[in-house]
């Protein structure tokens, strides 16, 4: 862990790095990861320190990069401030536990980022804890801020009518979400989302994600966001656990954990892996494009998707 730094004009911003791969992460605000990617290249998370949110228990601010979020979204819940300092505790080089005051909400947000020796991976786990003197019912929510770029989103396997009939996944969408954006992309074997500096208008769907990973490709890196998905669960927003949103250059990567009952002190966890893919190109041409992705995805399953 190295000395304290100044990032996005945040004072006290602390790094972790391998030789392979950097973090860097708020103790300012948060919990916040602001900076994951390549040292000397650039940040495969997205950076708007400028943008404000003005909700019913006070002013928001996404910062930028990865956050902790509660589920379903609500004003007085979900956009609780988190612009005061939290606490942080190192374990070695490479395991970094971030740990945020009670929110207005009543909740304790905590991430744990563990960095691997060598190479790309990074698990973190994310945890809420129900701070309220009564029982509430939450799902934890990571979100990921990217500037630009495309989501990818895993459809279910093919499968001929002959072969089954029975229905797949389901696609969740918002009263706000238009199919004939030309931000989205419906095809065959994945959902496609892009990033329009253009369109401004915020565009966002979310699926049944069993295949348990979602991906975020911009100039030639992948950036390969794994899971576990449980049969058993009930997750929130009509089923969806994956989702991707996008509103001009902003785009956000989603995933949600199981809804739970939390009673007082009870604690929920969510966790996921992050791996970074170098020279990778995906055609215009869907097809093409849907090709390469399901060549990636095949040749580098073993490494990325979480077990």
């Amino acid at each position: 862990m190295s000395q304290r730094l100044k990032y996005l004009g945040l004072s006290n911003c602390l790094h972790m790095a391998n030789g392979d791969v950097e973090l860097i992460v708020s103790t300012d605000v948060g919990p916040r990861i602001l900076r994951y990617g390549f040292p000397g290249k650039s940040n495969l998370f997205g950076e708007f320190p400028e943008l404000v949110t003005h909700s019913p228990v006070g002013d928001w601010k996404p910062y930028g990069g990865h956050r902790l979020w509660a589920a379903p979204e609500n004003m007085s819940t979900s956009y609780a401030p988190d612009n005061v300092p939290i606490q942080f505790q190192s374990e070695g080089d490479r395991t970094l536990r971030l740990t945020a005051p009670m929110d207005a909400a009543g909740l304790r947000k905590q991430i744990t980022i563990r960095l691997a020796e060598r190479g790309t991976s990074v698990e973190v786990e994310h945890a809420i804890t129900n701070c309220n003197g009564w029982t509430i019912q939450i799902a934890p929510w990571s979100i990921t801020i990217h500037r630009g770029g495309t989501i990818i989103l895993p459809r279910e396997p093919f499968r001929s009518h002959d072969d089954c009939v029975v229905p797949a996944q389901p696609l969740t969408l918002w009263y706000f979400t238009d199919l004939q954006d030309p931000r989205l992309a419906l095809g065959s074997r994945y959902f496609i989302v892009r990033g329009d500096d253009a369109r401004s208008s915020p565009q966002k769907i979310g699926i049944c994600n069993k295949q348990g990973w979602c991906g975020y490709h911009n100039g030639d890196t992948l950036l390969i966001k794994s899971f576990r998905f449980d049969p058993n669960a009930t997750y929130p927003d009509l089923g969806s656990n994956n989702e991707a949103y996008v509103a001009g250059p902003y785009m956000e990567t989603e995933f949600l954990g199981p809804l739970s009952l939390l009673a007082q002190d009870e604690t929920v966890v969510l966790s996921e892996r992050w791996q970074l893919l170098q020279d990778i190109h995906l055609p215009d041409d869907a097809r093409a494009r849907e090709d390469a992705i399901e060549n990636v995805i095949a040749s580098h399953r073993a490494s990325v998707i979480m077990r």
